[in-house]
């Protein structure tokens, strides 16, 4: 596997969903090499779970470390100067990395994950090797946006034998980006549903630490970015306190926008909460009444493929509210086991979230019938299946 993000130590939310793909696949007795760049906050060890670790080194200074871990894009829509100044040489070093790697290990796959620059490293370095390709988002909005980029997006589509794409919709744009319709599938993330529970003793717990007591409490969460609309839900929370005016909102995470966030929140209570661990954000989702996927397609077109974070929320059992942007509505129907509300629409957030506080027996309902779905429907195990699958495809086409 080629990726430029993976956690870089256990419960590290960045990359999250690559970590349970690669150990998923490790678990169905593949032998699973793992190429990524180095990063200073990394503290893996060799190997875990059958998945052994490869990292490799490209920027001179600390300050160049730029390549991966969402830190090559500016608020997730344009690629830093940066990273672009440094791209050629992590190119040159991920693709000597990942050749060096399959041709020592005599692979019999290259997996990539992202087109953008993963594909490009691991279509490299694959030589006559099977190649998959899987999209999760902003790799696709990149290629669109940038003629160079896609080029080389569409080259890579061109070497692969199959791409998976996390929602219907980023496998519609990959197909018209130039990826082969008969050899792309939609392969939708899993959720821990072990992590990701209600928990009585939790809730309490997380309540007292708060100093919050019964308050009425709304949870988001993601990278602070203009495709996740944490501006709408801040404005629907300057409404809701009218008719509740003991509300918290919750925000897990940072970014670009942080600062402009919370100028936005002046005087409205919103605690944001900073990067957290996936075993902290479980516990916030466990604690509060209601979480918020306020998702939209931004000024520049980009959208989330499916959130990480609206699944982990579905499991949680606590209720959800959000949008119909990009793969939402696939793991969300609206009334039955969550609620969906248009983008860009602080006040449809408010009703939709009012009504969830005014009937807690009906927001239980939709939050045992949410947990009951992910839990059927997104297993990592079924994931890994599926990835499994795309590479028995992949070895019947290969191209170079």
């Amino acid at each position: 596997m080629v990726t430029t993000s993976y956690p870089r130590f256990p419960g590290d939310g960045i990359g999250s969903f690559i970590e349970p793909i690669a150990k998923g696949v490790a678990a169905l007795g593949h032998e699973v090499h793992l190429v990524a760049p180095w990063h200073p906050a990394i503290t893996r060890g060799r190997e875990e779970d059958g998945v052994f670790f490869h990292f490799f080194r490209y920027a001179p200074i600390p300050s160049l470390n730029v390549f991966g871990y969402a830190s090559g894009l500016r608020a997730d829509t344009d690629v830093r100067l940066a990273a672009w100044a440094v791209a050629p040489v992590a190119l040159a070093a991920g693709w000597f990395k990942a050749w060096r790697v399959a041709t020592k290990r005599r692979a019999t796959i290259m997996h990539a994950h992202w087109v953008i620059p993963g594909g490009v490293m691991a279509a490299a370095a694959a030589r006559d090797l099977p190649l998959v390709i899987s999209l999760h988002g902003s790799d696709v909005f990149v290629a669109e946006r940038h003629p160079i980029i896609g080029a080389a997006a569409r080259r890579v589509f061109s070497r692969a034998g199959a791409v998976t794409a996390c929602s219907d919709d980023l496998h519609r744009r990959a197909v018209a980006l130039g990826a082969d319709e008969a050899r792309t599938e939609t392969v939708p993330y899993g959720v821990d549903t072990g992590r990701f529970a209600p928990d009585a003793g939790v809730r309490a717990q997380v309540r007292e630490s708060l100093g919050v007591g019964d308050a009425p409490l709304v949870l988001a969460g993601g990278r602070l970015v203009s495709k996740k609309g944490f501006e709408y839900l801040i404005d629907a929370v300057g409404t809701l306190v009218h008719s509740h005016p003991r509300l918290q909102l919750l925000i897990a995470g940072d970014g670009d926008l942080g600062d402009a966030l919370r100028a936005r929140a002046a005087g409205l209570p919103v605690q944001f909460l900073g990067n957290q661990t996936q075993d902290a954000v479980a516990r916030f989702a466990a604690a509060v009444d209601v979480i918020a996927v306020p998702s939209i397609r931004d000024d520049a077109g980009n959208v989330d493929g499916l959130p990480n974070f609206a699944l982990e929320a579905l499991a949680s059992a606590t209720p959800v509210v959000a949008t119909r942007a990009g793969g939402l509505p696939q793991a969300i129907t609206d009334g039955d086991n969550g609620l969906l509300v248009p983008e860009r629409d602080p006040a449809a957030l408010t009703a939709a979230i009012a009504r969830l506080l005014a009937s807690p027996g009906r927001a239980r309902d939709l939050g045992a019938r949410a947990r009951a779905r992910v839990a059927h429907d997104h297993s990592w195990a079924h994931t890994a299946e599926r990835m499994a699958a795309a590479y028995a495809r992949a070895r019947g086409h290969v191209s170079v």
